[in-house]
Order: C-alpha cells, then structure tokens, then sequence
C-alpha cells in the first residue's frame, strides 16, 4: 500500500521486531523429513511411536471415541471457563492420589489447560501476577540445568526471572544431588523452585524417594515454594502411583504448590491439548477463603487468554478415568508403552557393550522415561547426523521412543563409530 507513491514503512521494522530463531525441535524435525535416505533414524521427537515407527493410538482411546461418537447427547457447546467438571475432578485425584488429605479437605483447585504447557504458562502467568515474596529477590523460578527447553520461554515471557540449580552430572550421567541441595539452600527464601515429578525431561534421571524426602526438607526449610511440571505419570515407569509420589509426599508434607499436568505423553491426546493445572494450598483454617480468591482470579485469567478450554480429548480422558474397566485397560497401554521403552535401553546397553564402545553405559538403563542422555558430546551428535543420518538434540538427548528392534542394532553401530572416530 502506498500513498502519493511512497511506500509506507512498517511499524515493525527488524529494529522493533528482530528475526526470531527458528524452534530447535521443529527445525530437527524439518530436517529429517527432508532427508532421503532409507536408514535415517529420528531420536528427537517427543512422541510415543510404536516398534514400527509409527503414532499408537491407544487402545482404550479408541474405546472411548466410540463411545463418544455414539453419545446422542453429544454437542460441541463451550465448556466452563474451568473446563469439563469430571475431567478436572478426576484428573485431580489422579495426581494428588484418591486419598489425598488436600483433595479431602478441600484444599484443591483445578483448571482445565492446553495441555502441559498451558498449565504451565496459566502458572507462570498466575506467580507473576500474585506471588509476592516477603524478600523480592525471591521473586524469581529456579528450573534444573537442564531442563525443558520450553520453561524458559514460558516463565520469561510472563516477565519472571529464572535461574538454574545443578541437576545432572554430566560425569556419572545421574543425579548431581548435594549440588542440587546446597544450590537451593543458598537461594533466597521464599523462591519458586520448579521440578520434574518424573521422567525428567530432558535426562531421565528421577530423584529416589530418599532423594525427594531431602529435597523437600531444604525446600521446607527455606520457605520455598514448589511448581511441579509432571508430562508423564504412568508413561515413565508403568505405575501411575510410583511416578505421582513426589507430588503426594510434598502435599502430605504440608506445602502450598501448583501442578501442571499433561494428558499428551500418557493419553498420546497430543494433538488435542488435554491438560489440568492444580493449585493447592495447605492445612490451614483459611484454606476454604485461599480457594476461593485463587479461583476467582484464576477464571479471569484464563477467560482473557482462550475463554473456554477445549472439550474433545477431556471428554476422551474422562471417560477412561472415570470407568473403571475403561481405566483398567488404561493401565495396561500405559505398561505396554513403558514395557517397550524399557526394553529398548535394555537393548541399547545390551549392543554398545557387546561392541565394546569406549565408556560406561549403565545410564542408559538406570534412566527413566522417554529420555535419555547419552553423554554423547555436540561434536559426536552431528557426526552422527552427517554420516549416519541419526537426527537427535545437540546436547545428546535422544528419545527412547524412537528406537524400535529395525533400528536399534544401526545406531549401535553408528554410535561405536563416532566414539571410536572422536577418542582417537
């Protein structure tokens, strides 16, 4: 458009509005695609895929799309500004236990979200607006290093500050825990300290339950307060009750925390965005008043970002968690799904260690989750991108999920190659 024959400039000129990075996972993903030949092999997706490669559907998602499509009642109205009642409901009792004092007393909120991130940044947004530490250099999240690449963005766009605490020791390739612990004693009290229930992304490397028990005393002791991010209850270890018990032991404990819950990983509903965030205060006789105030600002926020969450696939988890035969045959894809990750790293070792690839690969079964962190150096993953056309993150993650019996033997092979190449 031009006036008088003079163009208009933009209001957005790359001062303003410099060019923006490209998403590192999407760009990986862009580039596999792109490849041609017949060995690649794609470590980086995020996203369950069976021993052929390819999306599972789940079973009993399956069972409840049918039972959906059938529902004569069915309608695509809007849902609550909060979501789908007995979606939030059920979703709260899966991740604060059944038995949970909080959900007894009373002491839960919950909001339906787009997916894990949504609660996330429903979180961020809500700490942002609300958290008021008495020391204002408290103010600020604290996420392991490393962590979801996402949380950063998430927490500094709603104008948080971040900072890391040790997590992964890049030397035994576990869990760096009196790192973590004196990192978080020596952050200001009062500090939002953000976890991994489980299947840490991006090491899979968990806490024992020992290890949470210390973790929340320093938290405890130094008025911090918790964010649990938990993507994969049920898909890390194949037991919902295991993967869920740091959540329960902080609340049992006493501790005000959110949680941001994701029903991507352990429904496979990526697609359809299904998510929860809980808000839950502690024992105390204004409990009740707590949840109320929180509530009524939590609608606001979530009515000026998206108004109504979406329906379809709460309305396929609900229908799983609030059947009992529907959850019963849940549990089973979940053991299916975990079953054959966990074989894949049996296999993994199993082949690197018959090759006699140079260094220790005990990691790679002591690991858990979708995840794992080989140890393998920026230098050796694009060799194995270059000359074995294996595409995983830079920082040598790989994603278990994507190893399958056709290819696990090749990236043995191509990993005992770029080893060997880079001891010399």
């Amino acid at each position: 458009m031009a006036t008088n024959g003079t163009a208009i400039a933009s209001a957005f000129g790359p001062e303003v509005v410099p060019q923006g990075p490209e998403d590192v996972m999407f760009g990986l993903i862009a580039a596999y695609r792109r490849d041609q030949d017949p060995n690649k092999v794609d470590l980086g997706i995020g996203a369950y895929r069976d021993n052929n490669a390819k999306p599972w559907v789940l079973p009993v998602v399956k069972q409840a799309d049918e039972l959906l499509r059938k529902d004569p009642n069915l309608n695509h109205e809007y849902l609550p500004i909060a979501g789908l009642p007995e979606f939030t409901s059920a979703s709260q009792q899966l991740i604060c236990g059944a038995n949970s004092p909080a959900i007894k007393d009373k002491r839960v909120l919950s909001v339906q979200t787009i997916s894990g991130t949504g609660a996330v940044h429903l979180g961020a947004l809500f700490l942002s607006k609300f958290y008021s530490p008495a020391n204002k250099e408290a103010k600020v999240v604290y996420a392991s290093a490393p962590t979801w690449a996402n949380h950063n963005q998430i927490f500094t766009n709603v104008g948080l500050e971040m900072k890391s605490y040790p997590y992964f020791n890049k030397k035994t390739c576990a869990l760096d825990l009196d790192a973590m612990l004196a990192s978080l004693n020596s952050a200001p009290s009062g500090s939002i300290i953000l976890l991994h229930a489980c299947a840490h992304n991006p090491t899979g490397v968990d806490p024992t339950q020992e290890q949470w028990k210390k973790i929340a005393q320093v938290i405890k002791d130094k008025q911090h307060f918790p964010f649990f991010d938990c993507a994969y209850q049920g898909f890390a270890s194949g037991s919902l009750a295991k993967d869920g018990w740091a959540i329960n032991y902080f609340i049992e404990q006493g501790f005000e925390l959110l949680i941001a819950q994701s029903f991507a990983k352990n429904f496979g509903l990526y697609g359809e965005r299904a998510g929860c965030f809980h808000f839950v205060t502690g024992p105390a006789s204004s409990a009740q008043d707590t949840i109320a105030r929180v509530g009524s600002q939590l609608a606001i926020l979530q009515r000026s970002e998206i108004s109504n969450p979406p329906a379809y696939g709460a309305r396929i988890a609900s229908l799983v968690l609030n059947d009992k035969a529907l959850f019963a045959q849940w549990e089973e894809d979940l053991r299916t799904m975990s079953g054959r990750i966990i074989e894949m790293r049996k296999a993994l070792r199993g082949k690197l260690e018959q090759l006699g690839t140079p260094g220790e690969w005990n990691h790679i079964t002591e690991q858990i989750g979708m995840f794992s962190f080989t140890g393998l150096s920026e230098e050796q993953v694009g060799k194995l991108r270059d000359q074995w056309h294996v595409y995983m993150t830079k920082n040598g993650r790989i994603s278990m999920a994507g190893l399958n019996t056709k290819n696990v033997e090749y990236f043995a092979k191509a990993v005992d190659s770029v080893v060997r190449e880079t001891s010399s």
